[in-house]
């Protein structure tokens, strides 16, 4: 890999990453440093920010695109066909906390369990993923 094209997708892809770790921070944060009233909704939306922005950032660094959405499965379908193994993945009821919790329509407060759960699936995505990307942007 060089030259300029290559280097600005590095660090756009990289971008993604940073804006990733950033949600999962704020999912662990609200779950293991508050003592009382956690906002488990939140921390489940945002544990489904990261995993899609991790698979958005996978796809961006092999230039396919992906439009706007929220489906994780959706994503990891495309990934798939770059890597397979993008096919064991599960994501739980992740894709379920990209939109649906968010408004009062629907209202529904995930338990500390299922926060708790979508952290761990978040961390062994992040893993996973950035496993398959680490080599192409540390170098």
């Amino acid at each position: 890999m060089s030259g300029k094209a290559d280097k600005a997708k590095i660090e756009y892809v990289k971008k993604w990453i940073v804006k990733a770790d950033n949600d999962l921070t704020i999912a662990r944060d609200e779950r293991f440093l508050k003592k009382e009233n956690i906002i488990t909704d939140g921390i489940c939306f945002h544990c489904q920010q990261m995993v899609e922005k991790y698979l958005k950032a996978f796809l961006a660094f092999y230039e396919i695109e992906f439009g706007k959405t929220h489906n994780l499965e959706s994503l990891a379908v495309h990934c798939s066909e770059i890597d397979p193994e993008f096919k064991d993945l599960s994501f739980g009821e992740l894709s379920e906390y990209g939109v649906s919790i968010r408004y009062p329509d629907d209202f529904y407060m995930p338990s500390i369990e299922e926060a708790d759960r979508s952290i761990v699936i978040a961390e062994k995505t992040r893993e996973f993923v950035m496993s398959k990307l680490k080599s192409h942007l540390y170098m």
